[in-house]
């Protein structure tokens, strides 16, 4: 297809996504990464939710809406029983894109059947690897997203300092698998716009890496919230973590001001709140570092599409890197085919 083919289509400004697992936790990440510079109203159907299904579109003109249903197989049953709900399908609607593999697949049909705008989602690339696809590339034009901007960064882990990064990094985690001494990764967040491409990260090393008994467990927490819930079992559990920690270089102004209130919250006066965010994470990475706890950072300068494009494609490749050296094929999902096979043997 043509990106010009898009234009009618940006009308709309209200936007309804239905997919599961890679062919929508993409446009989620950028969603949420970027929701200071979208200036549309976009909704996910993201799981099977009967009451979010039934009470979605009360008071709500459906031909204002633009819907955008992804699935790579174009037989995702979750997808397909979402988007069938929804009771939209009509002949020559103006406001439905299929995206799927151009095969005999159920939404491929639909489409034909009923004359709707179809994207083909290429078969040569996974579910979780398709964010620089037709399945994020599609979403992310109609949010009003720069795609240039966003694709800017996909090759600078393939030269000079970069490579090298990737490369060692990949090497120490591919040992770590192989020894299997550490099962889980623990994605600390302290950026809330962050954590919808962390679930994106949960599944693309969950389903690349976790074969043949070998694999990590990737587990996103929200903090400084789970500093009172989890940090205990962090610091004082088994010792079978490595710890990811996600920060934000951001320049807030307003501070708190203690002195008329208190002489003991003194420590709090003049503190903005993002700097005793940062004062945690400090303290945090002290008792690590005290404790020989294993961890690494990732410190975000700016929420821009250049910054994103860059975790997209520094977590893929290093994906990719740690499974063919540790001998697996992270491309493939065997178990989870085995669910699918015998849901629909269960529904027919």
């Amino acid at each position: 297809f043509d990106i010009k083919d898009l234009k009618k289509f940006k009308k709309f400004k209200t936007i309804i996504l239905v997919g599961m697992g890679g062919s929508i936790l993409g446009a989620e990440a950028l969603s949420g990464f970027l929701k200071k510079k979208i200036k549309k109203k976009i909704f996910f159907f993201d799981n099977i939710d009967v009451k979010k299904n039934l009470n979605f579109f009360k008071k709500k003109n459906i031909n204002k809406i633009l819907f955008l249903i992804i699935s790579k197989s174009g037989n995702t049953v979750e997808t397909l029983s979402n988007f069938l709900s929804l009771n939209i399908i009509k002949k020559n609607s103006k406001n439905i894109i299929i995206i799927s593999e151009k095969k005999n697949n159920a939404l491929h049909l639909i489409s034909k059947k009923f004359n709707f705008f179809y994207v083909e989602h290429k078969d040569c690339i996974g579910g979780r690897f398709s964010i620089m696809s037709e399945a994020g590339i599609v979403p992310a034009h109609l949010m009003g997203i720069n795609v240039s901007k966003l694709r800017q960064n996909l090759k600078i882990f393939l030269k000079g300092k970069e490579k090298l990064l990737l490369k060692n990094n990949s090497l120490i985690l591919a040992n770590l698998l192989l020894k299997k001494k550490y099962n889980n990764l623990i994605f600390l967040n302290y950026i809330p716009e962050l954590e919808n491409f962390l679930y994106w990260c949960q599944q693309l090393i969950a389903e690349s890496l976790g074969k043949k008994g070998k694999g990590f467990m990737p587990v996103v927490s929200n903090v400084p919230k789970d500093h009172h819930s989890l940090l205990q079992l962090y610091l004082d559990g088994p010792k079978d973590k490595i710890f990811y920690i996600f920060s934000l270089r951001e320049n807030i102004k307003q501070k708190i001001k203690t002195k008329k209130i208190s002489s003991k919250l003194k420590f709090l006066n003049n503190q903005t709140l993002q700097n005793i965010k940062i004062a945690q994470k400090k303290a945090l990475i002290k008792v690590f570092n005290k404790n020989y706890i294993p961890y690494r950072e990732f410190e975000i300068k700016a929420l821009n599409e250049e910054t994103l494009g860059g975790l997209f494609t520094y977590f893929i490749l290093e994906t990719i890197v740690v499974g063919k050296l540790a001998n697996l094929n992270p491309y493939s999902q065997p178990a989870v085919e085995q669910v699918k096979i015998f849901t629909k043997k269960l529904l027919t």
